[in-house]
């Protein structure tokens, strides 16, 4: 008897002792709350969501459109920025504070925002037999597609309609070496860019810039 009360006394302490363990142990933390998408793509809106908005780096020219853009460019090209393959301090500056996960959302957000009425197969507006002969040699409609708005491989970018004025930067930013704050590393796009002067790259970037194409402006509410 002695023997069983002694077991059923040491069972009840253990379980007051139990009780007030767990009384007296912090809760652990509540998991942090998902990120909303808006809050992610809060950076982008203040210049890729206002029509006609440019920028001054590295000279005057409209911001991108990049709502109905590839999202493996749009994740390619952040990347790029963070690692310096992109020179440009301000989208480095961006990209560097965004997780993998972040540049996922980012990027399908804005592959799903663009115009939805569909790009003819063939161009709308013939060029010029200066610029056929340019994108002849360029062979730009082998890698970025029909109407230069269905890329063959959705890493590259859809072009067509896209800022005339940012194209010409981004051609003349290929073929860039050896500065610090200026300059885009792609190996195929350098040797293309460097075969042709400036004049010529415009006449390309003004052509290509006039064709319908899928991506806009989407403004956001705020700017609205």
């Amino acid at each position: 008897m002695t023997k069983l009360f002694s077991s059923l006394f040491a069972l009840a302490v253990a379980s007051v002792t139990s009780v007030a363990f767990a009384q007296n142990t912090p809760a652990a933390p509540a998991p942090a709350p998902v990120a909303s998408i808006e809050s992610k793509v809060a950076m982008c809106i203040g210049c890729h969501a206002i029509p006609g908005y440019q920028s001054s780096f590295p000279e005057v020219h409209r911001v991108p459109m990049i709502s109905g853009q590839n999202a493996k460019y749009i994740a390619a090209a952040l990347n790029a920025y963070k690692t310096g393959d992109r020179k440009h301090p301000t989208m480095r500056g961006i990209a560097e504070g965004l997780s993998e996960q972040d540049i996922t959302a980012i990027s399908d957000y804005y592959e799903k925002r663009g115009k939805t009425e569909p790009v003819p197969e063939k161009a709308s507006r013939e060029p010029s037999p200066q610029v056929a002969a340019l994108l002849q040699k360029a062979a730009c409609a082998s890698c970025h597609g029909a109407n230069f708005s269905k890329p063959i491989d959705p890493s590259y970018p859809k072009i067509a309609g896209q800022h005339k004025d940012y194209l010409f930067v981004a051609l003349k930013a290929y073929k860039s070496e050896g500065q610090s704050v200026v300059g885009r590393s792609n190996g195929v796009m350098a040797g293309i860019s460097k075969q042709f002067s400036n004049a010529e790259l415009k006449a390309l970037a003004d052509y290509v810039g006039t064709l319908p194409g899928e991506l806009q402006v989407q403004p956001q509410s705020r700017f609205r």
